[in-house]
């Protein structure tokens, strides 16, 4: 909370939005340009798409029913960023991205822009042309995700990340004491089944914590000059 506000004092109108892409092989159908805050926070699942939002109830219903969890993806965008924060090597912002996206609990996997995807393609296909819009230089596409050379470019960035189900499930699971005798343990209590709805505002706070870093030290790179 402190860091958004500090983010929007040094760049006012950045916006930071985070929504839950997928839950198992049900896909979420969000435009990143368009989606709203409004979008996401109308329903519990917080996905951006209202044609899923009853599919993925039902289905951690029903997981949760059967005494199980299930993982997803949540994908982020940031909007408005600032062409110029980043480093070219050591601090990366979408290496520190990565970093602080993989520093939540049951995260298992990054990708920025085109992500994996982008290995299908050729350099031709994947490159993002510059061109003058508006006198600005922007980008005829974006699969780079709003970051080149480790520097954001001005471009909306998006990104995912993925959760893998929860560890603790209500049935029984093979496990050893610690005096090393094979055991069964089963969870109890309140644990739930898809951590993804939740996830969505500390995805949103993590971000916001990068871009506060980077924008405060590139405040004092030019005020140092």
């Amino acid at each position: 909370a402190v860091a958004k506000q500090v983010l929007d004092t040094l760049h006012p109108g950045i916006e930071v939005l985070a929504w839950v892409k997928s839950i198992q092989e049900l896909q979420a159908d969000v435009d990143p340009a368009t989606v709203t805050a409004t979008d996401v926070e109308s329903n519990i699942v917080r996905t951006g798409d209202p044609a899923m939002i009853e599919p993925m109830i039902e289905r951690i219903k029903a997981i949760r029913a059967d005494g199980n969890s299930v993982g997803g993806v949540i994908e982020c965008v940031i909007r408005n960023c600032p062409p110029g924060l980043g480093e070219p090597i050591f601090d990366k912002l979408e290496a520190d991205l990565a970093k602080a996206m993989l520093s939540i609990p049951a995260t298992k996997g990054f990708e920025i822009g085109s992500g994996f995807s982008g290995t299908l393609l050729t350099g031709r296909e994947h490159n993002d042309p510059f061109r003058m819009v508006d006198g600005k230089v922007r980008t005829t596409s974006n699969r780079s995700g709003g970051v080149q050379g480790g520097i954001s470019n001005g471009e909306n960035i998006f990104f995912r990340v993925a959760f893998k189900p929860t560890a603790t499930i209500m049935t029984s699971q093979e496990t050893v004491t610690s005096y090393g005798e094979n055991t069964e343990l089963a969870g109890k209590g309140r644990h739930d089944a898809c951590v993804l709805p939740r996830a969505v505002p500390i995805v949103e706070a993590m971000a916001t914590l990068v871009l506060t870093d980077h924008l405060l030290r590139q405040q004092g790179v030019n005020h140092g000059r």
